[in-house]
């Protein structure tokens, strides 16, 4: 059978699509509802429905309806990848979205994307809090805006400085220096771990968590990241997508030029400077450092 072709929309930016609009979306599935029943307008008919719970590494949650029989027969557990093509945009409730009968749904896809998103979610997702699109406020008329933040309105609002809950914001701004200290560590192959591992000897590279041992590790950034706009300077962290489309290549491959030649290691570095992106932030306060960090896990 072919492959499926998706072209996902993450679900942070479900605030900026319009109703009605049919798209694709690809998410962990973090809660699921009991099946209810309700009668169609039209047809007088009793239809079995579902409510799921998707959340994804922009730190948004989403409902997603199933309906009829993938309604009464889902049986996919908790924390599984899924992804669905053809679901509709509703604004019921802020923003949801339905399965449409013409829609499908496919379970941990061996693709990219659901891989990414399962390495994401065992490191750090899992723990996370997630904003809901149904505690922001509609415009009127057409689709939403997201609500832009300076970097000035972050402090001010002393945003991620609440013990008790995470923010979130979206940022537009100027990198303009990478900290090249651990720009990236080796991780293990394995695909979802993403767990550090560590050099026994020469060419042995030990996974704990899988208790397995490599030849080589594949690395992945972690980069701290001072970016400006015209209010001013903050710090931010990032992951490895966010990492790989700021420096345009892979940590394995930058690792590599770095080990091959300093020079055009510096030069990779240095171009990443002075390029502006969209942020999508998450700000929590730092237990162990008594500081906030800004991690971002999505850039556009």
């Amino acid at each position: 059978m072919p492959q499926v072709k998706y072209n996902f929309t993450d679900v942070a930016s479900l605030q900026t699509v319009d109703k009605d609009t049919t798209i694709d979306v690809i998410g962990i599935l973090k809660e699921v509802g009991e099946v209810s029943q309700i009668t169609s307008k039209t047809t007088s008919k009793p239809y079995d429905k579902r409510e799921l719970t998707l959340v994804d590494n922009t730190g948004f949650s989403v409902r997603l309806t199933i309906w009829g029989k993938t309604a009464s027969s889902f049986d996919t557990p908790q924390d599984s990848v899924i992804a669905f093509k053809g679901v509709k945009v509703s604004d019921f409730g802020g923003r949801s979205l339905s399965l449409l009968s013409s829609g499908t749904m496919t379970v941990d896809p061996d693709i990219d994307e659901s891989h990414r998103l399962k390495g994401w979610y065992d490191a750090e997702g899992r723990q996370s809090n997630y904003a809901s699109h149904a505690n922001m406020g509609s415009s009127a008329g057409g689709g939403r805006k997201e609500e832009y933040k300076t970097i000035q309105a972050v402090r001010d609002e002393n945003l991620g400085m609440d013990e008790t809950k995470t923010d979130y914001f979206t940022l537009k701004a100027t990198v303009i220096y990478v900290k090249q200290d651990n720009i990236a560590y080796p991780a293990c192959q394995t695909e979802g771990c993403n767990k550090k591992v560590l050099e026994n000897n020469p060419g042995e590279w030990r996974c704990e968590k899988c208790d397995k041992t490599w030849d080589r590790p594949e690395y992945r950034y972690i980069m701290s990241v001072n970016v400006s706009d015209h209010t001013g300077q903050i710090w931010i962290s990032t992951f490895d997508d966010v990492g790989r489309m700021i420096m345009g290549m892979t940590a394995n491959e930058l690792t590599a030029l770095k080990e091959e030649n300093e020079k055009a290691y510096q030069d990779k570095v240095t171009e990443a400077n002075c390029n502006t992106w969209v942020f999508r932030c998450r700000a929590k306060m730092d237990s162990f450092q008594e500081t906030t960090r800004y991690v971002m896990p999505c850039v556009t």
